[in-house]
């Protein structure tokens, strides 16, 4: 079949410029590529050129939060400086509890408040040594069957009046609470007329009695004091008996 000269023109028109259409994509998608290729290269090497020690800038995110992590003791002054304190949840320290302070008694069985003083020296000197309540009532006992509970100084020994007492005695050189005599061994005449070194030289004679703990109060006492009416110490038991449970109680 013959075509007609207007068809045969156009078919030749049609193939060439489709090969030409093609070879012009071809050359653009060459160029493109080479572009990109080129703009790696570029990238490529002004990553290269990076000064590799030079510091990177980490961003963490909400670094500040950080803080609600940390110990509290870790945190510096600065850190803190601009936040509010935590309150502190440590339990106050407990207060140490004071003893009671002993108080004085008031006077029992017939003393007055110089005998009763006295009777508080004889029970603080012997609780001090360890000795037992019996030994306490044994010696309150004593001294008020020999100085009436009174620290008594001698008419004889004027020496003894230098030093505070409550009367003076004409019973040989005997002074004290316990009218010990400074010639019998018992101690110089100052010391006698103190009492707590007098009840710690009769608490300490009692100590030396085998088996006081059993005996009656007056033979106790009489084995130490050597007196001439050794049942008068018996009379004054039950008063010493309450005068030392009133001082006890006191806390003395």
């Amino acid at each position: 079949m013959l075509r007609s000269a207007g068809s045969y023109a156009r078919g030749l028109l049609r193939g060439p410029a489709r090969a030409r259409i093609a070879l012009a994509t071809g050359v653009v998608c060459c160029l493109g590529l080479t572009a990109v290729a080129e703009a790696g290269g570029e990238n490529a090497d002004a990553a290269a050129r990076v000064d590799p020690t030079a510091p990177v800038e980490r961003v963490e995110p909400n670094a500040a939060s950080r803080h609600h992590d940390r110990d509290r003791g870790s945190a510096t002054p600065a850190a803190t400086a601009g936040a509010a304190a935590d309150p502190d949840t440590r339990p106050a320290p407990k207060k140490a509890r004071k003893k009671p302070r002993p108080v004085d008694p008031a006077p029992v069985a017939g003393l007055d408040n110089a005998q009763m003083e006295n009777a508080e020296a004889i029970v603080r000197t012997g609780r001090r040594m360890g000795m037992p309540e019996r030994a306490l009532v044994i010696a309150v006992a004593t001294a008020m069957q020999e100085s009436n509970l009174y620290n008594v100084a001698s008419g004889v020994l004027p020496e003894s009046q230098d030093y505070p007492h409550q009367g003076v005695g004409w019973d040989h050189d005997s002074v004290g609470l316990f009218q010990q005599r400074s010639s019998s061994g018992w101690g110089e005449v100052g010391q006698l007329m103190d009492p707590e070194f007098a009840t710690r030289q009769f608490l300490a004679a009692l100590a030396q009695v085998p088996g006081w703990q059993q005996m009656r109060l007056t033979d106790a006492a009489q084995a130490v004091q050597i007196s001439a009416f050794p049942e008068h110490y018996a009379k004054h038991e039950w008063r010493a008996a309450k005068v030392v449970d009133a001082i006890l109680a006191a806390g003395q």
